[in-house]
């Protein structure tokens, strides 16, 4: 069995899949929302001015970057 990740850009594609697993050729199911996703949007709701994603990565980056010259 091999897992794969699709993209439907057309909708009519949702009957052709559909199709698919009531013949129980394919399986579906809906991933599950990363918990680090799911406690940004908790935080974002209770700030003024949430940092985006972005930011986020940038200042992680920006740390790291401080700490690896640190151990030079």
């Amino acid at each position: 069995m091999s897992t794969i990740q699709i993209e439907i850009l057309n909708p009519k594609a949702v009957k052709l899949i559909q199709d698919l697993a009531d013949l129980e050729l394919i399986s579906i199911y809906q991933p599950k929302e990363s918990g680090f996703s799911r406690l940004l949007t908790k935080l974002r709701s209770k700030a003024d001015s949430a940092p985006s994603l972005e930011e986020i990565t940038k200042e992680v980056e920006l740390i790291r970057a401080a700490r690896n010259e640190q151990k030079k």
